[in-house]
């Protein structure tokens, strides 16, 4: 393969514009759509998009909500997390999932994570469990689902739910099961730089519990049915009709744009291994996995590298955009300082955090900029 970067090119991380533009037209005729009935709370629109995704998804029910964060924030107060229950979920993830923990008194417990698939380990899920365990909550971290066939196996056991943080798998599988219809509900993000994204916030939870489903539904409406008439405590977890209407324009196009980011991974695979760099191969790059039976979606394509800050700082100079994806783990954020087992030992989310890498995975990427990318690398790491 050819060392030489690219010149004159440009890879942002995610390119929006060139995801709207064939789409515009029809967005735009739905969001005039909204305007005209004048319906901006739940109504039509929301009704529409929780049947279609949940037909989708192969969910019997679906809710929209508000966000990402909210989905799983109602999930919890639905089975009564509060103060003195423990629930599981890996150090290794974005802020919501122990941060919901925490907000209604409950207890994180934090897990490392597998050091080949980003995701929880099965067994310190399983070392962690207590009599005060009332959940377990595993993330399907940048697409691929978790080990779920074990986790689903060890919460049986001990006669607790799984709650399954979705938020990066929309249509992502595990031997043809769906991300979020596994566990007892599931919960998805469409924040706008999520595989299927709106305008804005706003997020689903799917179950095939009905009573569950039924009191979701009453939580993100402040608990009132009828209105004005409350039999517990919600919030105000609603979906905007405008999200709603955006999300039915995008969803029928997500399987193609899932496909093309599958089709960059495969890209990167050949490139990466052709310039020497895959380290199943015995170079300096560790590329995401796909285990026989499932189907990453790639909301990220995040690559453990050494030296990676300096790195980064070289992509930068080639106009090619990166994120780290985390570089903080729960057990080691300030505001989990007082959680008991943030004093525990997490080695591989400890790496994960020092030497993990996204790179731009988006639909629209041409091959000429993951050459640019790849290439970009190649330098980097030749004249170390």
């Amino acid at each position: 393969m050819n060392t030489k970067p690219v010149v004159d090119i440009s890879v942002p991380l995610l390119d929006l514009v060139a995801q709207y533009g064939p789409l515009r037209a029809e967005i735009l005729r739905a969001i005039t759509r909204v305007c005209d009935s004048q319906r901006f709370i739940m109504g039509p629109e929301v009704d529409g998009l929780e049947r279609e995704l949940g037909a989708m998804l192969g969910a019997e029910h679906a809710i929209g909500v508000s966000s990402g964060t909210d989905a799983l924030l109602a999930v919890l107060m639905a089975i009564g997390i509060g103060p003195g229950d423990e629930v599981i979920t890996p150090t290794y993830s974005f802020f919501a999932t122990a941060g919901c923990v925490s907000r209604l008194g409950g207890t994180p417990v934090f897990v490392d994570i597998d050091p080949i698939t980003f995701n929880v380990d099965p067994a310190a899920v399983e070392r962690a469990l207590t009599p005060k365990t009332k959940a377990i909550l595993p993330v399907h971290l940048f697409g691929l689902v978790a080990d779920m066939d074990r986790l689903v196996g060890i919460a049986e056991r001990a006669n607790v739910p799984i709650i399954e943080d979705a938020a990066q798998a929309i249509g992502a599988t595990c031997n043809g099961r769906q991300a979020g219809t596994i566990g007892l509900a599931g919960c998805f993000s469409f924040f706008p730089s999520k595989n299927l994204g709106a305008f804005g916030d706003a997020g689903l939870v799917t179950t095939n519990d009905a009573s569950l489903a039924r009191e979701l539904r009453l939580l993100r409406n402040h608990g009132a049915e009828p209105k004005y008439y409350h039999s517990n405590i919600g919030g105000n977890f609603r979906l905007d009709a405008l999200q709603a209407a955006v999300l039915r324009v995008k969803a029928p196009a997500l399987d193609a744009w899932t496909d093309g980011r599958r089709r960059n991974a495969g890209t990167y695979r050949a490139l990466f291994r052709d310039a020497g760099l895959d380290h199943a191969a015995g170079g300096v790059v560790r590329l995401p996995v796909e285990p026989a039976g499932y189907r990453h979606i790639f909301n990220q394509f995040a690559i453990r590298v050494p030296q990676r800050d300096a790195l980064r700082r070289h992509l930068e100079s080639r106009t090619i955009g990166t994120e780290i994806y985390y570089p903080v783990p729960f057990h080691r954020q300030e505001c989990f300082a007082g959680v008991p087992t943030s004093q525990g030992t997490f080695p591989v989310a400890d790496d994960a955090a020092a030497t993990s890498l996204a790179l731009p995975i988006f639909a629209e990427l041409t091959h000429d900029q993951q050459r640019h990318v790849v290439t970009s690398i190649a330098e980097f790491y030749a004249a170390r």
